[in-house]
């Protein structure tokens, strides 16, 4: 039976099926397992070095990836920022040996690597430099220009193995093959550029190579010799004319990539042979910005020497400074404003060097940058550096702008506030969003307004749960009694924020909480109609959203459980009330509420009474101070709710 399997197996068909592939029967593990030895079988040698002697796989496949590594090497220090996808390509491999696979007893794939192609003569004479070989094979009528599937001929090869005699050779018996290109699009003098072979690019270049043909990426000889920070190659390919000014395909020029690499040598000579120094690429970036960008001071220094513009604006308006800024080059930063490069050029989004630097919590440059900075600028910006400061939480930068001046209660313009759903403004709401206690205390003694938000920072600090930024709020004035005007209630949204943590919200009373507002309902004792769930989208724009009242709330399924410890708390702070039939239902609910039930009902205590009409004679402003009030110790202890002592 096994020998049947097999047999159809090798025939490639089996019964019910045209068509019988050789691994349809095998598992996705088995499958991946096959895959990882083929690869491990074909894998290039780590070396990277040329056989000697003997060739068993064509070495074409190699040279990209060869060149590739040397660019890679030769950018190792400062990668560059314009993540070009050439790099990436490599030219055609050869051939792998074929390899199959069978099953072995206990299921296991087992690899069987098939002999391999015989190593082509020609490329084994050149890889050993063997001129009286080619000689021979020409004499013998054998054509050594015709190109292989991956469209290399042997003048390729030569000058992949920096053989320059057989390049000479073959150039002379075919001239008109020296500008011949690869299926990469490369011709034998860009693959001579990309590894420095001085002496066969002289030969190309002597025997007429054109200097400015371009690979797939529109790249051309110079710029590969840039590219590797070779000063020799490109002194020789400039001797020769090559176009310095040439563009690849994202408007890079070969002085953008001498630049981000830092070579002095390369930079004069390209802008001795008239390379343009305000060049744009596909960005409008030039070699200018690319300096700043990626932190070269002497390539800055130099352009700059040359006459370039120090207010470079790449496409999105970001200037060379503001770029030099959001990578923390503080001494280029130094540099550009003493040349009088302008502080007050904002990107895209109106951001001003300030406010990167802010956003990033260097307070180096937020040194350097405050005196150069007009605040006219940065009211128009809509933003304030401040914000930035604040959002991300650096407290010494928030304290050096505070010092030098800027406003505490700046907003954000209502185009930046839009884009977030909280539609926040103040810079003291992204202190407290961000539940930062020194932010926020640092803000409030410098006069930050902390009623300036729609959504108050005091609900935000009450969802956080933080009682300390509720306590430094409420001592600097926050309204205890906020409302969130988008969201109407017939009672405070702090005490609906605090209703699920009954501590908060008996501080939120003791602070003085309008209680009374939350048994004042419009049915009363009647029966309240079913609550229907809201859908904002179908409602009409010109419609006022519903006022929701307590009992409403206390009813929603999260909180409805809860209901009888709440009401307790607030009828503490409350006096004479009546509650409506719905708050009613809800005591009655649940036997343990019963006390509540019974404190509820009329007339309240005297002694309770009184304890509140004091309490509202002191308003909320003592209320606050009530620890510090000259009152007797008991009087104090009973206005706090005390209950020991009023017995007493």
């Amino acid at each position: 039976m096994a020998t049947r399997v097999t047999a159809s197996r090798e025939s490639g068909r089996t019964f019910g099926q045209e068509e019988y592939s050789l691994y349809s029967g095998l598992s996705e593990d088995e499958l991946i397992q096959m895959a990882v030895e083929q690869s491990l079988a074909v894998a290039p040698s780590s070396s990277g070095q040329p056989p000697s002697s003997t060739v068993q796989a064509h070495p074409r496949g190699r040279a990209q990836a060869q060149v590739n590594r040397s660019a890679a090497h030769g950018s190792a220090a400062q990668p560059c920022p314009k993540n070009r996808a050439s790099l990436a390509i490599g030219a055609p491999t050869a051939n792998p040996p074929r390899t199959t696979h069978f099953r072995r007893y206990d299921g296991r794939l087992f690899p069987v690597s098939k002999p391999a192609a015989e190593p082509d003569p020609v490329v084994v004479a050149i890889t050993n430099g063997d001129e009286g070989a080619l000689t021979k094979m020409m004499q013998a009528g054998k054509k050594l220009s015709v190109p292989n599937r991956e469209g290399w001929i042997p003048l390729h090869d030569a000058v992949y193995y920096n053989k320059p005699g057989c390049v000479k050779l073959l150039l002379r018996a075919y001239p008109g093959t020296v500008d011949c290109r690869t299926l990469a699009e490369e011709t034998a003098l860009i693959l001579a550029t990309a590894r420095g072979y001085l002496e066969c690019m002289h030969c190309l270049l002597e025997a007429g190579a054109e200097c400015d043909i371009t690979n797939k990426a529109k790249e051309t000889a110079l710029y590969k010799a840039c590219e590797n920070k070779s000063a020799e190659v490109v002194k020789l390919l400039v001797k020769f004319n090559a176009n310095v000014n040439h563009r690849c395909n994202l408007g890079w020029t070969a002085l953008h990539e001498a630049v981000v690499r830092n070579d002095l040598d390369i930079i004069e000579a390209l802008i001795t042979a008239g390379a343009k120094i305000e060049s744009t690429n596909s960005y409008g970036i030039t070699p200018l910005f690319v300096a700043a960008q990626s932190g070269q001071m002497e390539a800055v220094r130099f352009l700059v020497k040359c006459g370039a513009n120090i207010n470079t604006q790449a496409s999105d308006n970001a200037s060379a400074l503001y770029e030099a800024c959001k990578n923390e080059h503080v001494e280029i930063v130094e540099f550009l404003l003493s040349q009088n490069a302008d502080a007050n050029k904002g990107n895209k989004d109106g951001w001003l060097p300030l406010h990167i630097a802010a956003a990033k919590g260097n307070m180096d440059l937020v040194q350097i940058l405050i005196p150069v900075t007009s605040k006219v600028r940065v009211r128009r910006s809509g933003i304030s550096p401040l914000h930035l400061a604040a959002q991300h939480n650096h407290v010494d930068v928030m304290e050096e702008l505070i010092e030098a001046g800027f406003s505490v209660n700046a907003l954000l313009s209502p185009e930046r506030s839009r884009l977030f759903e909280d539609k926040r403004t103040s810079i003291l709401y992204f202190a407290v969003y961000n539940n930062n206690i020194e932010t926020t205390e640092i803000l409030l003694k410098a006069g930050a307004n902390p009623n300036e938000d729609l959504i108050s920072p005091l609900l935000i600090a009450i969802r956080h749960g933080s009682v300390k930024i509720i306590r430094i709020l409420m001592d600097y004035g926050a309204n205890i009694n906020a409302y969130i005007l988008t969201h109407p209630t017939s009672f405070p949204a702090t005490i609906m924020f605090s209703m699920k943590y009954l501590s908060l919200l008996k501080l939120i009373m003791d602070y003085g909480g309008d209680g009374e507002s939350c048994f004042d309902c419009d049915y009363g004792s009647c029966q309240h109609p079913e609550q229907v769930q809201r859908n904002p989208e179908r409602e009409p724009e010109n419609k006022h959203p519903k006022v929701v009242q307590f009992c409403e709330i206390v009813s929603t399924a999260g909180i409805c459980r809860w209901a009888g410890p709440i009401i307790d708390v607030l009828l503490d702070y409350v006096g004479n009330v009546n509650l409506c039939s719905k708050l009613k239902e809800h005591l009655d609910s649940y036997e343990d509420w019963a006390t509540t039930r019974a404190k509820s009902e009329l007339p309240r205590p005297l002694l309770h009474l009184c304890r509140i009409k004091i309490r509202k004679i002191l308003g909320r402003e003592r209320l606050r101070l009530i620890e510090i009030l000259p009152l007797p110790g008991r009087l104090r202890k009973y206005l706090d709710y005390d209950l020991t002592n009023e017995l007493a």
